[in-house]
């Protein structure tokens, strides 16, 4: 599989998240991510702005669902959004509903294992019933938590090849990495390179950082870009 960097969103306006998606795709960003932060702000209507804006580009809606798996994703699949997100966390008929809403209104779910308590166990429950990409995610409360209190926080490339090992889908990893460090999750077999707080987004302010961001997420995608193909899950052992 060819890598994707997917920008996330984490904004609180429609409008600066449409001005930043037209700066990122110039820059040579593949998919555009509905951040939470956004879709609590602007609601449904910001998928449904930014399809009608770039209607040729994948979206990801994060709704982080954990209830009303088909309503949810199939409201999202209507404004717009290609991709859906599920949490591993959420009762199995959720996500199954999530599954079969996605295969009615023809997009793709992606199964978040936030908080698994087995992070890798997390991600096959997810994959058997029936997600299309895994979102290995370390959360923002949990990393920022550990941290204040002195300790080492977790991050997501310490199981991120166990991750992609263990599953027959993409894996994107996600979570207070450094740009080299989501620079190189192609290399452990993630195809899928999410760029956002606090790379591209203050995660405190949530709002787009300063500097010369655009050139910045260039030099990002052609790196990702120049990894080539991606021998991802099965295909890596």
């Amino acid at each position: 599989m060819q890598p994707v960097v997917q920008i996330s969103l984490d904004l609180t306006s429609i409008d600066e998240a449409i001005e930043t998606s037209e700066m990122a795709l110039r820059a040579g960003v593949d998919w555009l991510e509905a951040g939470t932060p956004l879709l609590l702000a602007e609601g449904l209507h910001s998928v449904a702005r930014l399809h009608k804006r770039f209607p040729e580009i994948p979206i990801v809606a994060d709704l982080k669902t954990m209830d009303g798996g088909y309503l949810e994703a199939e409201m999202m699949a209507k404004a717009g959004a290609s991709y859906v997100v599920v949490m591993a966390q959420a009762h199995e008929e959720t996500i199954r509903c999530a599954v079969k809403a996605g295969h009615d209104f023809g997009i793709k779910v992606m199964g978040d294992n936030l908080a698994s308590v087995d992070m890798i166990q997390g991600a096959k429950r997810l994959e058997d019933l029936g997600c299309d990409v895994i979102v290995h995610h370390v959360g923002y409360d949990e990393r920022r938590g550990i941290a204040a209190r002195g300790d080492q926080a977790p991050n997501p490339l310490d199981q991120l090849r166990e991750v992609v090992a263990a599953v027959r889908v993409p894996v994107q990893a996600v979570g207070g990495l450094s740009i080299e460090q989501a620079v190189a999750t192609p290399s452990y077999g993630a195809p899928l390179v999410v760029i956002g707080a606090p790379l591209a987004i203050d995660s405190d302010r949530f709002r787009t950082v300063g500097g010369d961001l655009e050139e910045s997420l260039r030099l990002i995608c052609d790196q990702v870009h120049a990894h080539g193909d991606v021998p991802f899950g099965g295909e890596t052992s």
